[in-house]
């Protein structure tokens, strides 16, 4: 008896790959599977760092502006999207805690 030849092309077995992902996923996002949340409250705007820069030092960042700007918002520092200014977050820190943009008043002694 003769050795089985290959039906399938190397071409339609990628064809047909392709083609079952992209109906699998269509299928997860017309039957609800796929949550898309349009609630913006609890989404990161960004992560960032602070570096800390000491008088001398030399310190190299990118020459290009980020796409987002902080604004001061009832005391406590907030970044804002160009895009979408009313998409604004928080700044905390690692315990949650808000990043204040201005002094709070001292207290008279």
């Amino acid at each position: 008896m003769s050795k089985p030849e290959a039906t399938y092309t190397v071409r339609s077995l990628i064809v047909t790959a392709i083609a079952s992902i992209i109906a699998t996923v269509l299928v997860l996002e017309f039957s609800g599977k796929i949550a898309h949340s349009e609630n913006k409250d609890h989404v990161p705007v960004g992560d960032f760092k602070a570096v800390h820069v000491q008088p001398g030092d030399d310190f190299r960042m990118s020459s290009r502006a980020s796409e987002l700007h902080a604004v001061c918002q009832n005391g406590y520092l907030a970044i804002a999207a160009d895009a979408d200014p009313s998409y604004r977050g928080i700044v905390v820190d690692y315990k949650n805690r808000g990043v204040r943009c201005q002094r709070a008043p001292e207290a008279d002694e």
